[in-house]
């Protein structure tokens, strides 16, 4: 007499089709997310470059100004720079204040294709009248 074999869930050890798919959308909808978070993260990483460069031209003009050792005329000026490889934009508003001996610098400054009504940095400064 033959012995019958009787299917048993201890007996297989493989996993069903739907258990693969199941676990393959898992780790797929895991992959996408962690794709989405790197590219978030070079964007960012980008955007904080060129604003800490900004702030750098920015504070550098604000220096030159008060190197120059004489009062500042009001009005606007606007240049080119290049820093870290890229060509940047900036501009300066000389400007009055209450007090005489004081003139206010607001320096903006953009990448090249960039636009002043959006900058990347903006800098007030102070610059006193040389004695």
């Amino acid at each position: 007499m033959m012995k019958q074999q009787i299917y048993s869930p201890t007996t297989n050890r493989g996993f069903t089709l739907m258990e693969v798919l199941v676990a393959l959308a898992v780790v797929a909808i895991g992959l996408g997310a962690l794709i989405k978070i790197s590219g978030q993260y070079a964007s960012n990483a980008a955007y904080l470059q060129h604003k800490t460069l900004a702030q750098w031209i920015a504070e550098n003009k604000a220096t030159e100004y008060s190197l120059k050792g004489k009062f500042p005329a009001i009005g606007r000026k606007e240049g080119d720079i290049t820093m870290a490889s890229q060509e940047w934009r900036w501009r300066v508003k000389v400007s009055k204040t209450e007090d005489k001996r004081l003139r206010r610098l607001d320096i903006d400054v953009i990448l090249e294709e960039g636009d002043f009504k959006a900058p990347l940095a903006s800098l007030v400064a102070f610059i006193g009248q040389p004695k």
